[in-house]
């Protein structure tokens, strides 16, 4: 059994300077986890995923649009997203999140 382990998240991704990073941290037929960077004032644009996912802010602020509704975000900020729903992501400081998209359900019964 194999594991991945890393000690600070932050240090994995160092933020650019006018633009975005993203690194696939851990990828396999269930899940996948993406740290981004984002340097002040850059943004996602609206977008959908297929996947439901997830999103925790790690350092800096963002203003996070999910739907129609404006979010602000911070680090401990944790959002849950169902498949296809808009969102789009404006980082009003350096950034980094953490993205889970989750490609497969876990069958539930006893």
């Amino acid at each position: 059994m194999t594991y991945t382990y890393l000690l600070d998240l932050k240090k994995e991704a160092d933020v650019p300077q006018r633009g975005i990073i993203s690194r696939t941290l851990y990828d396999d037929e269930k899940v996948k986890v993406v740290l981004f960077a984002f340097d002040a004032a850059q943004e996602l644009s609206e977008h959908t995923s297929t996947m439901p996912a997830i999103i925790e802010v790690l350092d800096g602020n963002a203003e996070i649009t999910l739907g129609s509704e404006q979010k602000e975000a911070k680090p401990g900020t944790w959002i849950y997203m169902p498949p296809n729903l808009p969102h789009r992501i404006l980082a009003k400081s350096e950034l980094r999140i953490l993205l889970t998209l989750i490609k497969a359900h876990l069958e539930s019964g006893g």
